[in-house]
């Protein structure tokens, strides 16, 4: 019969995305990197803990931005703002109601301040329950981080219990990175999937980890460097691609324009197309 597979837009076999979490001072460095080097990823906020003041102490001591600050520095920054609670609790250890007003409530802020929807999420401490992706479900949001590495470049089969590749600062990052940027898929779409806290790299001085990483993978034209929801928004319009029953025909009834191999051959189909394999 043949193989079909995804391919994201421009034909593009590789997929990467950032996560970074709590809406900490530190975010100004990553977020000016990111902006240069061309990266796109996701700022997960919580809504209830900004700051009252400003510090001088960041380098140090995991300090949040007020929110004077974080409406100045993620309103146009280009990135995707998801939710990450409204006080960074254990979700899992509240009871139903706690837990979905504690995601609705975040929802509804950044929807609020930053004047877009919001439909992606990170779980704090990294903890769920099955409650928990119900309550998520029930709030709107479509994909939830955990902190899980999959040590792979696979794409995500529960979009809600999403795994990612690897955090900043695992020992097989330069491994995963090299075998990223050097390979080339022959089959299914890559993701590379990487997140973290900017405050870590202070903590730790270690900036070089996260500009030597996009130092690697940034300018690439076989990359796709999309936000957590981009993903997550082209491969669910993916999904919606129709075939006839012998592979010959194709039909797009989505407003985006996707790509896929079929049979070693690559295709683009515009929204609303019909066309001939």
């Amino acid at each position: 019969m043949g193989n079909l597979y995804m391919r994201f837009p421009g034909g593009k076999a590789k997929c990467l995305t950032l996560s970074y979490d709590d809406g900490v001072i530190n975010d100004r460095r990553l977020l000016a990197l990111m902006n240069e080097k061309g990266l796109k990823g996701t700022l997960n906020l919580n809504s209830g803990l900004y700051e009252d003041r400003e510090f001088d102490d960041y380098r140090t001591t995991h300090r949040r931005l007020t929110k004077e600050a974080a409406l100045e520095l993620y309103t146009n920054c280009g990135q995707e703002i998801a939710g990450h609670a409204v006080t960074h609790p254990f979700l899992e250890q509240l009871t139903p109601a706690m837990c979905t007003q504690e995601i609705l409530q975040d929802r509804i802020n950044h929807e609020r301040d930053y004047g877009r929807i919001v439909r992606g999420f990170a779980y704090p401490f990294g903890t769920f329950s099955d409650d928990v992706v119900a309550s998520l479900k029930a709030c709107g949001i479509v994909y939830a981080r955990t902190v899980w590495s999959s040590h792979n470049f696979d794409m995500p089969k529960d979009w809600l219990r999403l795994n990612p590749t690897c955090h900043h600062g695992d020992e097989k990052l330069p491994e995963l990175t090299d075998r990223f940027v050097n390979g080339k898929p022959g089959s299914a779409p890559w993701l590379f999937y990487l997140w973290g806290h900017s405050y870590e790299f202070d903590f730790k001085n270690n900036w070089e980890i996260i500009e030597t990483f996009a130092d690697k993978v940034s300018g690439r034209d076989d990359i796709w460097y999309a936000t957590n929801i981009e993903v997550y928004d082209y491969t669910m319009a993916y999904g919606q691609l129709r075939f006839s029953a012998d592979m010959t025909m194709a039909e797009n009834p989505t407003a985006t324009r996707l790509r896929f191999s079929w049979k070693g051959k690559d295709y683009e189909i515009a929204p609303g197309e019909k066309m001939t394999l």
